[in-house]
């Protein structure tokens, strides 16, 4: 077991102490990524992630700040305004922070643990969403790349177009310009000879700005050369990372389960270790790279399981804001009078 505290204390983690912004004012860091999960090896990077407290300034003065993040040893610590935003969502990511067992935390004040003892006012069924659409995500990034380096061409056509249009559909949300006409992305007989179906476009805009155009065509250009990378690849590192997108996949289905189910957050998944190093092994991978017919089973069952505990689950629509503010507002207080 790697003594992570005497690492937190040398000297590439300074920054924890130094920073104005840091220091005393962190009221939680503990582990992240494998480590946190239990689904560490060997070669596992070591993530800490954390909560500090706001400055004066940034709640009654013109300063503001959301996150200190120091890439070299992947270390993040949210804000605590700002992870308030993201737990009300029961954003994965942070509520993973609370979630810890006991040892997986390095510090821990007063205010930290007053902070777990109070996580179930974040808790509501708009896990649903958030952790079904990070598990969405990340069952897209495992088809992605079966699809860039196992299925026929015929076949990574259609998940191209499927790929492009989920990207373009997110674009236009955000740009109110591409109201002024039309696209139209669709499968047809191959021009190119080297294939035997390709996706062509049909498009109609009138006074489109340039450079939405450019950004749209950006985006559809990225798609498509991310699928063609094939014959550049690593295989080890490739099936490692398939693996672990397939892990990561029941892993966000299983702490969605403990939240509506339970009420509970686990990041630690001591008790469903066996399944998930399985998958991470390629214990579920043929060696054509796609996935058995179990694990996809197991995928339906779980997708299953979901939409039943958003049905059943005793968990409030959204959270109790009253009490949600309260709190905040407790916290935020003895900041602005240095009272921590």
């Amino acid at each position: 077991m790697k003594d992570f505290k005497a690492l937190m204390n040398t000297r590439e983690y300074n920054f924890l102490r130094d920073n104005e912004r840091l220091g005393k004012r962190i009221i939680l860091l503990g582990l992240g990524g494998s480590y946190a999960y239990g689904t560490n090896n060997e070669g596992s990077d070591i993530d800490f992630r954390g909560i500090t407290l706001n400055m004066p300034s940034d709640l009654i003065g013109l300063t503001s700040f959301e996150q200190y993040e120091d890439v070299k040893t992947d270390t993040v610590i949210y804000s605590f305004n700002k992870i308030v935003k993201l737990l009300l969502e029961c954003n994965p990511n942070t509520c993973e922070i609370l979630g810890l067992d006991e040892e997986q935390y390095l510090i821990k004040t007063e205010l930290g643990q007053e902070l777990l003892d109070n996580k179930d006012i974040f808790l509501s069924k708009r896990a649903v969403k958030s952790f079904g659409g990070y598990a969405g995500a990340q069952l897209r990034r495992l088809q992605n790349a079966i699809a860039r380096d196992s299925m026929p061409q015929t076949e990574k056509e259609k998940h191209i177009l499927n790929s492009v249009k989920n990207a373009l559909e997110d674009f236009q949300r955000r740009y109110t310009s591409f109201d002024r006409g039309s696209i139209r992305l669709y499968i047809d007989k191959a021009e190119n000879p080297d294939f035997d179906t390709e996706i062509f476009v049909d498009a109609d805009y009138r006074h489109l700005p340039l450079r939405d155009y450019e950004n749209m065509w950006s985006i559809m250009h990225n798609v498509v050369r991310d699928y063609d990378k094939i014959g550049k690849r690593n295989a080890k590192k490739d099936d490692n990372n398939l693996n672990k997108h397939a892990m990561h996949l029941i892993r966000l289905f299983m702490m969605a389960f403990d939240i509506l189910e339970k009420g509970e957050i686990n990041t630690n998944r001591k008790n469903d270790l066996k399944l998930l190093m399985k998958i991470r092994n390629g214990g579920f991978q043929r060696e054509d790279k796609t996935f058995d017919r179990e694990f996809y089973d197991m995928l339906a069952d779980y997708e299953g399981r979901l939409k039943k505990a958003a049905k059943e689950s005793i968990l409030p629509d959204n959270p109790d804001m009253k009490k949600v503010e309260a709190f905040v507002e407790r916290i935020n207080r003895k900041v602005v009078e240095e009272n921590f």
